[in-house]
């Protein structure tokens, strides 16, 4: 222990090299911490002197990164960043008790959201950090606590626990329905589909399940369900949505299904974590009630649609 201290510098010296690494000058870098131009030199040198290692090049007023500063640069920036959440989040919440958790933006904005008062309510001495990530990600070169993931039951590094399935619908808007002859599902080869980034190839699978040949598909590409939603709404052709996560456009009828054809999907929801963080008290209890909420939201049959919204 006592030689790995060796390497361990002080904050303070990492700070000041890590503010004049990012800002390229000694004087934006005492500017910054609040110290004098010489204080921070000094505290630059120590770190060379504990180090053995060059991290500067001096040339007359100026500075330059030495191909090793730079790689420890990226690094401590990272470090320091995480210090400084972990110092936020204990500030925000003195008696611990947060958890980071990361999101689908649409599932996160339709279906978790609004449900999330109940578990503060339930759980008051934890507090939720929600960021969004669209893909999986490693658990250990990031603080994160736990995510959402839709797809197949893999995370590497991570254990998954089973939330939902998801049935979609090909959806658009009833004046859309209207103007063109839908009854059947080769009929959307006539028409403009909306696509979604992270799933190209839903409209190929949809319409291979439903026997239509086809050469290509295309259409506009969209990043978010939520953006899709609301050009299917706009009138911009039909988009492959799930059920769910549009239940308010269809019950007030912005939204309605082109065609009979709800299908489900080969993929799941599910809540990833990393394994070592299983018995975390604030993971513990959110999954214990994403679980159970996720079951009551199958039970309820939101995820199905309504007989009496398949007609515009």
């Amino acid at each position: 222990m006592l030689q790995a201290r060796r390497f361990l510098p002080s904050l303070s010296l990492l700070a000041a090299f890590e503010a004049a690494a990012r800002t390229g000058s000694v004087t934006a870098a005492a500017r910054e911490l609040d110290l004098t131009q010489s204080a921070v030199s000094r505290q630059i040198k120590a770190l060379e002197d504990q180090l053995g290692v060059e991290l500067f090049l001096r040339e007359r007023q100026t500075i330059r990164l030495t191909v090793a500063g730079d790689g420890y640069a990226r690094e401590i920036r990272e470090a320091l960043r995480r210090i400084s959440s972990a110092s936020l989040n204990l500030r925000a919440n003195p008696h611990g008790g947060t958890l980071n958790l990361a999101i689908l933006p649409t599932f996160g904005a339709r279906w978790l959201a609004p449900r999330l008062g109940n578990f503060l309510k339930a759980n008051p001495g934890i507090t939720i950090n929600l960021v969004t990530r669209l893909v999986p990600f490693d658990f250990r070169l990031d603080t994160i606590d736990a995510a959402i993931h839709f797809g197949q039951p893999s995370w590497p590094g991570g254990e998954l626990t089973l939330l939902m399935n998801e049935t979609t619908i090909p959806a658009c808007s009833p004046a859309f329905k209207e103007s063109h002859v839908l009854a059947e599902p080769k009929d959307m080869l006539k028409v403009p589909l909306l696509h979604l980034m992270t799933r190209p190839d839903a409209w190929e699978k949809w319409l291979t399940l439903n026997d239509v040949p086809f050469e290509t598909v295309s259409g506009m590409l969209f990043d978010q369900f939520a953006t899709a939603a609301q050009a299917a709404k706009a009138g911009l052709g039909v988009a492959l949505l799930p059920v769910f996560l549009i239940q308010e456009e269809l019950e007030r009828g912005e939204l309605v299904a082109a065609i009979d054809r709800e299908i489900e999907s080969s993929a799941r929801y599910y809540l990833a974590f990393p394994k070592e963080r299983a018995s975390y008290p604030p993971l513990a209890a959110f999954r214990e009630w994403i679980v159970a909420e996720a079951q009551a939201a199958m039970e309820s049959g939101c995820h199905k649609l309504p007989a009496h919204r398949l007609q515009a």
